[in-house]
């Protein structure tokens, strides 16, 4: 079987999902057949055991156009590693949720995953470096917003207070919900993380 062209007959209850990455180019087609994943992307395609699916990651990736996107990378055990996302470009200003579409095929291919016995490494969020630097990050911009503040109300500039004020609220509000989502861990083929599927 090379990819999506070779469709698994109905009796195998094979269940599939599409989303485009951007306005050019085709769409990335996946398929979860009783052989395994098969995808088909661009110009190349292939399928994936379930045995030899070596781990997935689940993330939370906001983006401007799409405050509620998700996110799985599905790596195979030759090295090889394919995204699959909750959104799919419609127009040059649309990219449009996939929400329950993309929260049964994950759901689904874990199933089969755990079905064929699979020993994948399932992780969630961010990589630990990554989420580490992030907090260093954010801890620096709140000592830096702390002392801002700081200034202001000895000045007794009350505006600017308000402005840092409502800045700080706006700021946790988006990157908190960020942050939180992606912390790194691990779960289980039968608890998968809830606030990482749509």
């Amino acid at each position: 079987m090379s990819g999506m062209e070779a469709r698994a007959p109905a009796s195998c209850a094979s269940k599939s999902y599409a989303y485009k990455a951007s306005l050019i180019g085709s769409a990335h087609r996946f398929e979860l057949t009783e052989e395994g994943l098969s995808w088909h992307i661009g110009g190349r395609s292939g399928l994936w055991v379930y045995g030899e699916i070596s781990a997935i990651r689940l993330s939370y990736r906001p983006v401007s156009m799409q405050q509620h996107r998700f996110r799985a990378d599905v790596s195979h055990a030759d090295g090889g590693r394919i995204a699959i996302l909750s959104t799919s470009w419609q127009t040059a200003a649309l990219m449009a949720p996939q929400d329950y579409g993309y929260r049964d095929f994950i759901v689904e291919l874990h199933g089969r995953m755990a079905k064929a016995g699979s020993q994948a490494v399932l992780t969630a969020g961010l990589g630990r470096v990554t989420y580490a630097a992030a907090l260093a990050l954010l801890a620096c911009l709140a000592v830096a917003m702390a002392g801002l503040f700081i200034r202001a109300l000895m000045i007794g500039e009350f505006a600017g207070m308000l402005f840092i004020v409502g800045f700080a609220a706006l700021f946790t509000w988006q990157v908190g919900g960020f942050i939180r989502r992606n912390q790194p861990r691990t779960y289980r083929f039968d608890a998968l993380p809830e606030d990482l599927l749509p």
